[in-house]
């Protein structure tokens, strides 16, 4: 699969752009576990033009991430065409509008998905971005607005005519937000038009390395991405290639590496910022982790986790799970 002249191989797996997640440390991590391109957070058109310094933060890209993609969302055509100056100075190799983000506080104000309801309007920012830059310029949207204006089929087709060299597809509606489950079927048919010649990405509810393996083969997609998974498990994309290529995985990644990258995560969020916020922004990592999965008795373990304020209470509370509470449950289960 290529996206202008990036070649990603065969059946590519990326990381998905998530807000207060794929930052510069997690992307880089997820690249040296397998990942084949990553994104950014996305980045607010309105916020970059005004210089504000936690979104013009979001714009590093470190030379082992790459490639890499800067995302960026906003409501009108000026403000994206100069965003999208301003991120390609960052030098992206890709550059990706979102027109996907389904919360109320982006989607509300017409941004993100809340574009599905006004397709001319981003039609013309996709063709005013693709014209103002010289970088290869992708979209990642949803199915249409609700289950009533589900319209990703044509959609596809008239991006695709504004210039666009890659199509991502989530699989739900902006109603839909999270729940429910995504449609793989309508992927698929915005795969199989005829008409759409450029790459064709799916994403939505794929956390595992079978459910992937699964997706390529019944949707066609050139490639997938691979969101909220990733959470708290950056070895996932060593596991699903594993089964891409193998049908299992056959290396496992053992307990201590996991816990090593996880307080690799800890302490280079805490450079990046501070130990404070960089403590606060990990948690949701730690939350999500399968590591702590199934642990009997393990709510104040996990309270007090959630609750450290410092690196090395942290670091305390990790050593402590990984060498008493995890082999005790081991050799209980003997």
């Amino acid at each position: 699969m290529k996206i202008g002249n990036i070649d990603l191989g065969n059946r590519p797996v990326m990381l998905a752009p998530m807000e207060d997640v794929t930052d510069a440390s997690f992307r880089l991590i997820c690249r040296e576990q397998g990942a084949d391109m990553v994104y950014t957070e996305f980045v607010s058109a309105d916020a970059l033009i005004r210089n504000i310094a936690s979104t013009t933060r979001k714009l590093h890209i470190d030379g082992g991430e790459r490639p890499a993609a800067i995302q960026i969302y906003g409501r009108d055509t000026d403000s994206m065409v100069e965003a999208a100056r301003i991120a390609e100075q960052a030098g992206p190799d890709i550059i990706d509008i979102n027109f996907g983000c389904p919360v109320k506080k982006v989607a509300g104000k017409g941004a993100g998905a809340g574009m599905l309801r006004d397709i001319p309007l981003m039609l013309s920012i996709t063709r005013a971005v693709v014209n103002a830059v010289s970088l290869p310029v992708t979209v990642k949207t949803r199915l249409g607005w609700d289950h009533d204006s589900r319209i990703i089929v044509e959609l596809a087709e008239q991006l695709q005519d504004c210039g666009i060299q890659a199509l991502t597809v989530h699989g739900r509606t902006r109603s839909q937000l999270y729940t429910g489950h995504a449609d793989w079927d309508m992927i698929a048919r915005v795969k199989a038009n005829p008409r759409v010649k450029i790459p064709v990405i799916g994403n939505g509810d794929i956390t595992t390395g079978e459910e992937l393996a699964r997706a390529f083969d019944t949707s066609g997609v050139d490639g997938i991405m691979v969101g909220r998974a990733s959470i708290g498990q950056p070895w996932i994309f060593n596991e699903m290639k594993q089964v891409l290529k193998h049908g299992r995985v056959v290396e496992p990644l053992s307990t201590e590496t996991k816990f090593n990258l996880l307080r690799r995560q800890i302490s280079e969020s805490i450079d990046r910022i501070d130990e404070y916020r960089g403590i606060l922004h990990i948690r949701r990592h730690l939350a999500a982790s399968p590591l702590f999965k199934g642990i009997p008795n393990f709510r104040d373990t996990r309270i007090a986790m959630l609750q450290a304020n410092t690196y090395d209470e942290l670091d305390s509370i990790l050593t402590r799970i990984q060498h008493d509470i995890l082999p005790s449950i081991q050799t209980n289960t003997l």
